[in-house]
């Protein structure tokens, strides 16, 4: 199971900056405990909703070949509490970005006001023990279930496309992997074609 804490861009600007939204729901578990009679969002969501937005923007624009992690928090600062029926608009903006990382500065907001801002600082990290959460498939979901392609601009100005990489990846292991897929409906025009599930063959 993956958490989602950002529910959807509104914006996406490749290279630039990421605008996304986090409506808070009394329905979400873990708000009954946190704290029981005064719901309240935990911080450390409103950072992890922030990272999200922040790391996609990265990972994108690197067309996913980096692993992108959550290296630190150089300072973070809240002036609101996040309430069930708050809507918040995160926004990350790409400060820099090298062979080694990237830093990326963020912000909430609540009914326009500033409620939170931070400094996130992002790793590349190469290492095979990780690959399993960084399938090109994931990363294909989750950039079009938020609305990434749906808002996103490229560099250029034309629309936001998904690497052409990562839809050859995706194809592959359909094709490699048909029983593990063929639960799996494409997407997008484009995309893997379904695999043959029935178990008959042609004779």
């Amino acid at each position: 199971m993956r958490w989602y804490w950002i529910d959807r861009f509104i914006e996406f600007e490749s290279g630039r900056y990421a605008k996304a939204v986090k409506n808070i729901s009394l329905a979400e578990d873990y708000l009954h405990d946190h704290f029981p009679a005064y719901p309240v969002l935990p911080k450390t969501l409103v950072i992890e909703g922030l990272a999200q937005t922040g790391g996609l923007l990265v990972s994108e624009h690197n067309a996913f070949l980096e692993k992108v992690v959550l290296a630190k928090i150089p300072f973070a600062r809240f002036y609101a509490e996040a309430l069930p029926g708050d809507r918040l608009v995160y926004l990350a903006r790409l400060e820099s970005i090298s062979r080694d990382g990237a830093i990326v500065s963020a912000t909430s907001h609540k009914d326009g006001q500033l409620q939170a801002e931070m400094e996130i600082v992002f790793a590349h990290f190469n290492s095979s023990q990780i690959d399993s959460l960084y399938e090109p498939e994931s990363f294909l979901r989750m950039m079009r279930m938020l609305g990434a392609y749906d808002v996103g601009h490229a560099a250029d100005g034309g629309p936001l496309l998904p690497p052409a990489r990562l839809l050859q990846a995706v194809a592959a292991d359909h094709a490699q992997n048909p029983a593990q897929n063929c639960h799996r409906q494409p997407a997008r025009p484009g995309d893997a074609e379904v695999p043959n599930c029935s178990g008959t063959g042609s004779n």
